[in-house]
């Protein structure tokens, strides 16, 4: 992540609570190119496998989901639908870009049905043995 400021962080937080018209904010900013990797739980259910992906801001649409002997893979992309050349961001924490998840189970999952859910910020994968 990279910041347009003048001072360095340390001063610049140490300097929060006084006036911060010392702080330089007038260098465009671009979006960070880092590599994205959402958080996942995984459960072992009675019926098979459920697994829990945090992927706010993506598009079902542009979701792949591939479920290969032992490995589910999980591909996207989070694009900034909100950034416009000429904005200047005061504060960037949230990555866009593409990402690729992949789950190892411990055996197979062979005949398994493939259901998937989004809301909320959540994709829920249920792996259902058949």
């Amino acid at each position: 992540m990279s910041f347009s400021w003048n001072l360095p962080y340390s001063v610049a937080m140490r300097n929060s609570d006084t006036d911060s018209s010392s702080i330089s904010t007038d260098r465009r900013v671009r979006p960070s190119g880092r590599l994205w990797n959402p958080s996942a739980d995984v459960f072992r259910s009675p019926e098979g496998w459920i697994v829990k992906l945090d992927i706010a801001g993506i598009r079902i649409d542009d979701l792949e989901i591939q479920l290969r002997d032992t490995l589910l893979s999980i591909r996207g992309c989070r694009r900034d639908t909100h950034y416009r050349e000429g904005f200047v961001y005061h504060q960037m924490e949230i990555t866009y870009s593409r990402f690729e998840k992949q789950i190892q189970f411990p055996s197979k999952i062979e005949g398994a049905s493939v259901a998937r859910d989004y809301s909320d910020g959540f994709l829920i994968i249920n792996l259902r043995s058949e």
